[in-house]
Formats: C-alpha cells, structure tokens, sequence
C-alpha cells in the first residue's frame, strides 16, 4: 500500500521538481511585477497574476455563497426523498461536465445574453458555476460531520431552527466549508477552457480597471504563449508554468493549513 501510495505521487513530485528545474530562473522581480514588452518575449507576467487574483475573488464572491446555502437546505432543512436524491444527482452531473462545456454556456449565458461582454464578471460567475458542485460537496459534509447532539442540545434551549444553524452548526462546520472553497479555488485558478470564451485576453498593456474589463490570465496566458507565439524564449514558458503551479499549490496549502488549525481548537 505504500508502493502503490508512492506510485500515484510520484508523477505529482516529478512534475514539480521538472518545472522547478526548467523554470526557476525566470523566477525575478522583474519577471513578477512588469508588463510583458517585445510580444510577450520579454517583460513579466504582472498583468496575468492580478487577472487570475481578480477571477479568483470573483469566484469565491460568487460561489461560496451559494454553495454554502444550497448544502444547509439539503442537510438542514430538505426531507430526504426523491426531490433531494435528484438535486444530488444534478450536483454530481455538474462536477462532470467538462469546462469547455462551462465555458461555451458563459459565453452564451453571460457575454452573449445578459450583454456582460468578455469581461471579469462573465468569466468569474462562469467559474463561479464551475467549482459549484464542488464547493457544495465540502459544505455538506462538512455539516454532516457536525455531531446531532449539537443540534438538539441548541432546540432544547429554545433555539429555532435557524439560530441553530447559524449559532452552532455553522461556526463548527467552517474548517471543512474553508477547506472545500480553498481547493475549488484552487482549481479554478487553474482552469483554461472556462475563460478563454469569456474573460481571457491575448495581450493587454493595462490592468483591469472594473468587473466588465477584459484580463489576462496565467492558464490561458502560458497556453498562447506556448502554441500561438513563434520563438518564445523557453524560460518564460517554463517559468510561468512555474509560478502557475506554485498559485495553484498555495491555495493546496492554504487549506491544509487552515484545516489543521481549525481541528486543533476542536473539543469534539
């Protein structure tokens, strides 16, 4: 068992340590804070951080939310039947759907129908949608795990049922909710297919400056510069997969982080 453990994380340390090797001497201040000049073969990768920090808090704005109410009604206050075991299956169907899917439907849905253009707002409320299941998935298991006793000790007081929730379940169920939205950020940090429809730009000399501007982003920034510009140094490839990987494995962290924390100050 700890072969085969070793075995599924050895292509994940591989990778890591390729794209270490390959790309850490693009890794200067210059690299992390200035516009890319030359046709992108020269310069930094400022521009594509601060667009893929705005998707990012877009996201979280817009699916924590409402992946946090949707799993209190189907723990908290749905009955448990035939309607819920379909909401359910609705729910896992959507962790399926591949993001180009999702990213054809924002398109449609959000530049396209409610006229958000190719923007910050379309492209987060398209990732929003697309860490979803996921961010819905953690919280109801994270309110599951709050033990029932809790709850009933809470309605013996003459709590109501919503004091409950927010009074007691809640505050208990906050290290998995967190953990669960961290990595559903981290994901969609990562995702390319999503925002190439409804956000990403090829190149853009400023910063976003609303939620209706257009953004670079580091996936669909390393994607075109890798297949859609001839001669590009292959430091700067490998150095902004570097830092790509190293955003996504920071949020990986920050989770852990958070959750171990969050279980030491627990007395249950």
């Amino acid at each position: 068992m700890a072969l085969i453990t070793l075995i599924a994380v050895a292509p994940v340390i591989a990778i890591l340590v390729y794209l270490v090797m390959k790309g850490w001497r693009a890794l200067t201040p210059e690299f992390l804070t200035q516009m890319p000049s030359q046709g992108m073969k020269a310069g930094g990768i400022f521009p594509a951080i601060v667009g893929t920090f705005y998707l990012v808090l877009g996201t979280v704005i817009f699916s924590v939310p409402i992946g946090t109410l949707a799993a209190v009604y189907l723990t908290e206050y749905a009955t448990q039947g035939r309607l819920t075991r379909y909401i359910r299956l609705a729910i896992a169907n959507m962790a399926g759907v591949p993001s180009v899917v999702y990213g054809l439907f924002g398109l449609g849905l959000f530049v396209l129908l409610m006229q958000f253009g190719t923007s910050l707002l379309a492209g987060s409320l398209t990732l929003g949608l697309l860490v979803l299941p996921v961010v819905i998935t953690a919280a109801e298991e994270a309110l599951i795990a709050v033990p029932q006793s809790f709850r009933q000790a809470s309605f013996a007081l003459g709590a109501t049922r919503w004091q409950t929730i927010r009074r007691v379940v809640l505050p208990n169920a906050i290290p998995g909710i967190i953990t669960g939205t961290v990595l559903a950020v981290g994901r969609a940090a990562g995702e390319t297919a999503a925002i190439m429809f409804t956000v990403a730009a090829f190149f853009l000399p400023t910063l976003p400056d609303s939620p209706f501007s257009q953004a670079m982003a580091l996936p669909y920034h390393l994607y075109t510069i890798s297949t859609q510009v001839p001669g590009m140094p292959d430091e700067i490839k490998w150095g902004t997969a570097l830092v790509l990987l190293l955003l996504v494995l920071s949020f990986t962290l920050t989770a852990a982080a958070v959750r171990a924390r969050f279980r030491r100050k627990k007395k249950w």
